[in-house]
């Protein structure tokens, strides 16, 4: 069959374009993207890494952990900013392995979820983000999932919304207690548990932070019933949180989760994941007999890309720096609360904020349509925020790492200037109506 030169000559001009693209200057600053900087440029040598070769290591035991590419096992090795952190020493030792899927899958293959029967194990979480595969699926019950949950759920830690308020004595315990409620009506069933699997701070719930304690109360119960406790760290981690490298250690510094699921951050933008655990949790795994495999599993390239984002982060103290611009981000956002009522709570730490918007201060019940105006209103003006929560009602602000001063100023200027405009004009509910 001939073909059309033309068409050919197109199809490689295409080719090429695809090959060259980059991303355009900014327009504005962005609070989407979880990664350093969407635009940063010290990670691109190392996607030219050369030497790419793999070798099997030993810990400092002496046993061999498996076959690893050295860059991986370098920085697990080197000190850097989450030196000292309880994670650190699991990075060390053997629990490593990484993959291009969604990195909570692994855990899975510790003890397969699968739709629950009599004797399967059972995955035991709040509402997050943590699924892709089958198993996944029947695990979590993220908010913007249709498809039928088929392990059980506890309620989400939420002292604004939930159960248990900010009033409560005690939320830590009392949601905890839930898991445990949780646990046992399982048990009775004549099911085991297999994992608990919770973002350390609930994103897609909400931007949810968690009371401080309730996770070593979770963890008690789960692993007195024969589970784990997964902490997802993939949109949290990596010093995003700015007090610690790790959201989980906001729970306290002697909290140590079985098993730590990493991405998304961890090679700003490229495709790389990462399941760090503890010896217990791999030799358990290993004795299983069952294999794991990935195809683009340990990718020495992907390893590469990851050692330059962990540099940056280093070399640019982004984790001090999240601290900084957040604490100033969380003031001005509280001063906008004193002034609009539609915002009902401003919750966050570090460069992780959510801001709760409510039809009326009584029921506190989500402005789901308000929410949704102002974001579009704000894509207007190149500041691009998106909504989280059962209720789609939480603007959700986790900003690329660099996101400045100058940036916070600017993007709280406008959310004022749009809620301004909306009590003067929409008027929709009852908290636009209300003047100061």
């Amino acid at each position: 069959m001939a073909t059309d030169p033309r068409g050919k000559a197109a199809t490689l001009a295409l080719r090429r374009r695809l090959l060259s693209w980059a991303l355009p200057p900014s327009r504005g600053p962005s609070s989407t993207r979880t990664e350093p900087g969407a635009q940063h440029q010290q990670p691109v040598p190392a996607r030219q890494h050369r030497g790419l070769r793999t070798e099997a290591v030993r810990d400092p035991t002496g046993e061999a952990l498996c076959v690893l590419f050295p860059e991986f096992w370098v920085r697990s090795q080197r000190p850097g900013p989450e030196a000292g952190a309880p994670i650190h020493r699991t990075l060390g030792r053997g629990g490593i392995r990484s993959c291009l899927s969604w990195s909570p899958e692994l855990p899975d293959r510790h003890q397969p979820l699968q739709v629950p029967g009599p004797g399967w194990p059972e995955g035991v979480g709040p509402r997050g983000m943590h699924c892709s595969s089958g198993q996944q699926v029947g695990a979590c019950a993220s908010a913007w999932m249709t498809w039928r949950c088929h392990s059980p759920q506890a309620p989400l830690p939420d002292t604004y919304r939930g159960p248990y308020r900010e009033d409560h004595p005690n939320p830590a315990v009392a949601y905890a207690s839930e898991v445990k409620r949780v646990v046992g009506s399982a048990q009775e069933k004549g099911r085991k548990i297999a994992a608990f699997f919770a973002e350390s701070l609930p994103s897609v719930g909400g931007q949810i932070i968690p009371p401080a304690g309730y996770f070593p109360e979770v963890a008690g119960h789960i692993r007195r019933a024969g589970g784990v406790f997964v902490a997802d760290e993939i949109q949290v981690g990596f010093g995003r949180v700015g007090k610690h490298f790790w959201a989980f250690q906001l729970q306290g510094e002697d909290f140590v989760p079985d098993i730590v699921t990493m991405g998304k951050s961890i090679g700003n933008g490229h495709p790389v994941a990462c399941v760090a655990t503890t010896q217990a949790v791999a030799r358990a795994f290993e004795a299983t007999g069952v294999e794991y495999f990935n195809t683009f599993g340990g990718s020495p390239v992907s390893c590469a890309v990851g050692l330059a984002v962990l540099d940056v982060l280093e070399k640019e103290q982004l984790q001090a720096h999240a601290a900084s611009v957040g604490s100033f981000l969380m003031e001005l956002l509280g001063q906008q609360k004193a002034k609009h009522p539609i915002l009902g709570d401003i919750r966050g730490v570090g460069l992780f904020i959510g801001v709760d918007l409510i039809k009326d201060e009584a029921t506190r019940m989500p402005a789901t349509e308000e929410a949704d105006y102002v974001v579009s209103r704000l894509k207007e003006n190149y500041i691009l925020l998106s909504t989280d929560g059962p209720g789609r009602n939480v603007l959700k602000f986790k900003p690329p790492m660099c996101f400045s001063l100058d940036n916070a100023q600017h993007v709280v200027a406008k959310l004022d200037a749009i809620l301004t405009d909306m009590e003067e004009k929409v008027r929709s509910c009852e908290t636009l109506r209300l003047q100061p």
